[in-house]
């Protein structure tokens, strides 16, 4: 028996409709997507809303609405987008046979991208600032997808010639390397595309060989703790620790004047008895962070000794830091949260913090107890490397404070690769 017409026709074209209407649902998806991860980047999860998403790509707010109900579930799919193209993106460099080879391709790749993205062939890749501040099943959903990432990324440095390398290590070095691919977003804008080969090349170099001239080693002296912080320390220090700890925890959000206050045990009016907005907080934590980098750099340029010396002690000096009464520093992924002014000139603090790092380079690299390299590079690296420590207990659970420094500053300044 013949189908009659109308069934003919529907069974014809109603899946080719169906296809067309998928793709176009997926394409005005990922334009939403791409548009609230420029917007996310810019303005973190608090300043993104669905009506400027919506502006962006052309459409009214329940448009948007109709693909993701609230802004937090947008986030998330930001989110987990880019944890997908960065998985992708180690996942092509697993395919080396070595090490070496995988941490050379994952950077080729990455600066790849990085091009792409700078000259509108890519969509903007989403920053990890504000994970901490999504409410708690979106964020362990979060999570759980960035450490399956975080694994693989592990596993970059597990393999021929690296037998003995622990997970414990090579977690610290998975962390050291994305953490300089993330800041590196703040830097790169400085250099013309058709520099990103060179930099590339430097980046390996460093990751390769570190920073340590011919015959140094890894021997660094600790500063004693006075010369950390400034004696003279009041009860607005104590807020500024608690907020450090908080914000650094559960992201800007997440750190409410109640949880600084309740950790404290004192009441919100004695919060603002010390300090007039949460904003303000965030400003004094990112000059008490400076300050104290300052003030180590300050310190070990008065030791003798040569500049690499001067140099590991820094750093080894600021990881102690980290994970001290006193610590940690305040990690530069608060700073999505603040406004853009605000937000340059904190930056532009940070940038005086790496170019003393790559002063002391420089004069190593001129006395011959550092190797010759980008100073400029390394100090915006090693930067990095020391704020991202602030987190080392995420990737290390049970790292102890005097083990620190050589399981996660020597990797960077003595080479990756070396044992």
């Amino acid at each position: 028996m013949s189908m009659p017409e109308d069934q003919t026709v529907a069974s014809v074209t109603t899946p080719a409709r169906t296809t067309v209407a998928t793709a176009r649902y997926t394409r005005k998806k990922q334009a939403i997507v791409a548009a609230a991860s420029e917007i996310l980047n810019r303005d973190g999860i608090k300043g993104m809303t669905l009506a400027n998403v919506a502006a962006h790509v052309g459409l009214i707010t329940t448009s948007v609405t109709y693909y993701f109900k609230k802004k937090e579930d947008l986030a998330v799919a930001c989110l987990l987008e880019g944890i997908e193209r960065f998985e992708a993106l180690f996942d092509e460099a697993l395919t080396e046979a070595t090490p070496q080879a995988r941490l050379a391709k994952a950077l080729d790749l990455w600066l790849d991208l990085r091009q792409r993205i700078a000259r509108g062939e890519a969509p903007a890749l989403p920053v990890f600032n504000d994970i901490r501040a999504l409410q708690k099943q979106q964020r362990a959903t979060i999570v759980d997808a960035y450490f399956k990432y975080a694994a693989k990324v592990r596993s970059l440095f597990l393999g021929p010639g690296m037998e003995w390398l622990d997970e414990r290590g090579a977690a610290a070095r998975a962390q050291i390397l994305l953490e300089n691919m993330y800041w590196a977003v703040a830097w790169l804008p400085r250099f013309d595309l058709e520099d990103y080969s060179r930099i590339r090349d430097r980046m390996l170099d460093i990751f390769m060989h570190g920073l340590a001239g011919s015959g140094r080693g890894w021997q660094p002296q600790t500063l004693p703790a006075g010369s950390m912080t400034d004696a003279d320390q009041g009860a607005s220090d104590a807020f500024l620790i608690a907020a450090t700890r908080l914000i650094n925890e559960r992201g800007y959000r997440g750190a409410s004047v109640e949880r600084i206050s309740a950790r404290l045990n004192v009441t919100k009016g004695s919060f603002y008895h010390h300090n007039e907005a949460k904003d303000d907080v965030v400003m004094e934590c990112f000059d008490r962070t400076f300050e104290t980098m300052r003030r180590i750099q300050r310190a070990v340029m008065d030791q003798n000794g040569d500049h690499w010396s001067k140099l590991s002690n820094a750093a080894a000096t600021l990881i102690a830091f980290q994970l001290s009464d006193r610590g940690p520093l305040l990690r530069t992924s608060a700073l999505s949260a603040l406004p853009e002014q605000i937000r340059h000139s904190v930056v532009c603090a940070s940038d005086r913090v790496s170019d003393r790092f790559a002063s002391i380079i420089s004069d190593g690299i001129a006395g011959g107890s550092i190797r010759a390299v980008d100073p400029f590079i390394a100090a915006q690296m090693l930067t990095a490397t020391l704020n991202a420590a602030a987190d080392i207990r995420w990737w290390v659970t049970d790292v102890q404070p005097e083990e620190a420094a050589d399981l996660y500053a020597k990797p960077l300044l003595m080479g990756m690769f070396v044992k």
